[in-house]
């Protein structure tokens, strides 16, 4: 009977602790199925161990989860077989779509200290111990010397490497230079544009160095294949391909950021993130993958066409 009710009580706490870990691994991998996964599986080791002596049941179980990602993410790296073409390389992250009247209570935690869909793709560049040493550092607070022993550095050499991955994501974090309402002026303005394929239109609210990336998935798409466009030429020729779908197109908070989902046929077609500077939108995201929307939640905006 003691065994019992102290399972129960490990299990109450760590459905307390469940929102923090679900946000570590998504940040930490992306992906929020494989995010899932790991918390899932940090129950699982968490439900076999003698936690009696465990004093601070938060940082052990974010602990476990950082190795479970950190193996993740090691796996991965070391399937690419390939060099990554940047040109070319166009795999985006999970969104996490909201209605732009505000996220919902159960998106909070995930998308705490707006960890925007442009940083994600901006992670995904890093190393895995960047990576994990950053987003335990930068985001959650952790201390340096708690998350040296997880990717088997010293102290300071774990100090560089989330040094390291600040210089990386320093950029994606325009946006918040930007003030919301300014980056809604903006998404209503390139959505006016593309409805009149107004070439003049795009220009003014693209900067001159925009980048779009599209991430069609690994299977043979109508809009050809994933790929990344840079500059606001060729940008705005793509945006103009996208005139007869912008009728479909909602705002929508995507990671906590003014952004857009685009529908045609009643089914969702794209989800479109977006990062701003001081002379327009720098950055558009766009997830075609119909596999990976299907998955998705969408059904804030989903209630809106």
């Amino acid at each position: 009977m003691p065994d019992r009710r102290r399972a129960d009580t490990l299990a109450d706490r760590f459905e307390e602790q469940r929102p923090h870990l679900r946000a570590v691994a998504y940040r930490m991998l992306g992906s929020l199925a494989e995010a899932e996964d790991v918390v899932q599986d940090a129950w699982l080791r968490a439900s076999r161990a003698d936690t009696s002596s465990v004093e601070n049941l938060g940082g052990w179980l974010t602990t476990i989860v950082a190795r479970l990602c950190l193996d993740r993410l090691r796996t991965r790296a070391s399937r690419r077989e390939e060099p990554i073409d940047e040109a070319l390389d166009a795999a985006l992250p999970d969104p996490v779509v909201s209605s732009p009247d505000g996220i919902d209570p159960e998106q909070e935690a995930l998308l705490a200290d707006s960890i925007g869909l442009a940083m994600l793709v901006v992670l995904e560049t890093l190393s895995p111990a960047e990576r994990l040493a950053f987003v335990l550092h930068d985001t959650f607070g952790l201390p340096f010397e708690q998350i040296a022993p997880i990717v088997g550095r010293s102290t300071e050499a774990t100090r560089q490497l989330a040094s390291r991955g600040r210089r990386r994501v320093r950029g994606a974090t325009s946006s918040m230079e930007v003030p919301l309402k300014r980056q809604w002026e903006l998404v209503d303005a390139f959505l006016a544009a593309s409805r009149d394929g107004n070439l003049a239109g795009l220009l003014e609210v693209l900067d001159p160095d925009v980048i779009a990336r599209a991430d069609v998935g690994p299977r043979p798409s109508a809009v050809g294949r994933s790929r990344v466009v840079r500059g606001v030429e060729a940008v705005t020729q793509q945006a103009m391909a996208f005139r007869h779908l912008a009728a479909g197109a909602r705002k929508a908070l995507v990671n906590g950021s003014p952004g857009v989902v685009v529908f045609a046929n009643g089914r969702p077609y794209a989800v479109i993130g977006l990062a701003f500077g001081r002379s327009g939108i720098t950055e558009m995201d766009f997830l075609v993958d119909p596999e990976r929307l299907a998955r998705l939640d969408l059904s804030a905006i989903s209630a809106l066409t």
